[in-house]
């Protein structure tokens, strides 16, 4: 999406991680909701993560998903620097298949924050619907097409199972 038009911020550790974390853009793309993808890692890109989060909410970011795999520090580094909502996402991209993700994500100290999700794809498209729900709380657009969402959501869901 164009810079300047995205509000909700997609951040993962590599660029491996894209294959999990594009269910989030997707899901936001459906919902008409500019996304702005980018690899930094909290880790090896220290430097970009804190310049990229200075300007974060003069650009229109109002939502930051963060994923990443292993130690997951991500979205707890990303939290310590912003006031913004932060969303993890662990990525099993270890021998642990995301549980060292799920437990670093998860387990951020009092008073800073990071709602995490569920490992993998499904955890990304959920964080990028909670982002959207974040929105909708304010946007009464994006709360119409959140709705409409979940009643098609819904209506595809068969009574029978024949």
């Amino acid at each position: 999406m164009a810079e300047g038009s995205a509000r909700v911020a997609i951040l993962m550790g590599s660029q491996s991680d894209w294959e999990v974390m594009k269910a989030a853009e997707q899901v936001l793309d459906e919902l008409g909701i500019a996304s702005d993808p980018r690899v930094i890692s909290a880790h090896r890109t220290p430097d970009r993560l804190v310049r990229y989060l200075a300007g974060a909410e003069q650009t229109g970011i109002e939502v930051i998903i963060a994923g990443a795999g292993a130690a997951a520090h991500l979205a707890g580094v990303t939290a310590a620097h912003t006031l913004l909502p932060v969303l993890g996402v662990p990525i099993g991209s270890s021998d642990l298949k995301g549980l060292d993700a799920l437990l670093s994500t998860v387990q951020m100290p009092g008073g800073i924050p990071v709602a995490t999700f569920a490992i993998g794809k499904a955890g990304a498209k959920n964080a990028g619907l909670f982002a959207a729900a974040i929105l909708a709380r304010s946007d009464a657009s994006v709360r119409s097409r959140l709705e409409k969402f979940r009643e098609a959501q819904s209506a595809a869901v068969p009574e029978r199972p024949y």
